[in-house]
């Protein structure tokens, strides 16, 4: 602690920090469709540098994480999204 006139100021001032809780979006709509012709939904789940995004910063379960990455893995191979960008 260090002492400033009359205020006391703390090294080390606990904040609350409050997150909030990411939801799949593909679970919550059912009728939207993963595919790897739809590379501009895609490219929603590839950083800038052409690295898949991971379901930590998406929101997404497990199961739509497998087949977003199974597909652009498939786009990426016909060349619809690039392996990476310069």
């Amino acid at each position: 602690m260090k002492v400033k006139g009359r205020k006391i100021i703390k090294k080390k001032e606990k904040k609350s920090l409050i997150f909030k809780k990411k939801f799949c979006r593909f679970c919550l709509d059912k009728n939207k469709v993963i595919d790897y012709k739809d590379f501009k939904a895609l490219e929603m789940f590839v950083k800038e540098r052409g690295k898949m995004l991971s379901s930590r910063i998406t929101g997404n379960c497990a199961k739509h994480q497998r087949r977003i990455a199974e597909e652009i893995k498939k786009a990426r191979f016909l060349a619809l999204v690039p392996y990476t960008r310069i």
